[in-house]
């Protein structure tokens, strides 16, 4: 691709969107207390919170992994029934208030809820106020991220090596597992990791669900909030930890998430790929 200049009219609004984004970094990076900063993130209820919530954002992630691969296999290789309304359910999660999908997760799995009065009830389940909480509420933010990256991903693979296995006899099971996925890992890996990100930095639906209980449900965005009304400096040296860990993935990724997002729109004509 050829690569051209800018019209001067966008320069200017390109250059302060890029402002936008990057002051509050830097405003952040400025105001760390760079003399204690290793006290304070080292201190035993930050330990605790990175503790939790790295683990509960790799549980999530698994989770993710183990739901959305399918899901996103199925958007990007079948023609289902209401394919177009189930990949529009899968981004709701982007667009709508974290807090709301809190809500929605009370009122299916609390103690009243549509599920959760029968696991409570039948097997004396209380999910809510929970690690396994926190792990729900990850998962309902972060899953859209994961299934937009490897529906992109399978859809930018060339089906035509697919069909060739399928003339030779193989099932579509085998196709997916030898064949696809392994064309589609790329992108699978960077859905992961943005996934795992995103599930890092959830705040709303797990303070809403979950609750911010110490050693439980206190993630880190639960401790940077509580710690801003009794320690200002401990929040911000906790806030430039989760944006190192944050720009970590992200320099992991190597710009590949990218392509593997856009990669239904360059996607080959799909070929019906018999059993």
């Amino acid at each position: 691709m050829t690569r051209r200049r800018a019209p001067v009219a966008l320069l200017a609004p390109a250059a302060l969107g890029l402002v936008l984004l990057v002051a509050p970094l830097l405003a952040l990076v400025v105001a760390t207390p760079w003399g204690d900063l290793a006290a304070r993130v080292l201190a035993p209820e930050v330990l605790d919170a990175l503790r939790l919530s790295l683990l509960t954002a790799g549980v999530s992630t698994a989770l993710c992994v183990l739901v959305g691969v399918p899901l996103a296999w199925v958007l990007a290789r079948t023609d289902v029934p209401g394919r177009a309304l189930v990949r529009a359910l899968v981004t709701v999660p982007l667009v709508l208030p974290p807090v709301v999908g809190g809500v929605a997760l009370l009122l299916l799995l609390g103690r009243q809820g549509l599920l959760g009065r029968h696991l409570d009830a039948w097997f004396g389940v209380t999910v809510p106020f929970t690690s396994a909480a926190v792990v729900l509420a990850q998962t309902f933010v972060a899953l859209p991220f994961l299934v937009l990256a490897v529906e992109g991903a399978i859809a930018g693979t060339d089906e035509r090596r697919e069909l060739a296995a399928a003339t030779l006899g193989a099932s579509r099971w085998y196709v997916a597992r030898r064949v696809t996925l392994p064309a589609a890992a790329p992108g699978i890996a960077a859905g992961a990791a943005l996934c795992f990100a995103r599930a890092l930095g959830e705040f709303g639906a797990t303070l809403t669900f979950a609750g911010s209980f110490p050693g439980t449900t206190r993630t880190m965005p639960l401790a940077v909030y509580l710690a801003l009304d009794t320690d200002p400096q401990a929040a911000v040296a906790m806030s430039l930890l989760l944006l190192v860990l944050s720009v970590g993935v992200l320099v992991a990724l190597r710009g590949r998430w990218v392509g593997g997002i856009t990669g239904a729109r360059t996607a080959p004509a799909r070929t019906t790929v018999p059993s």
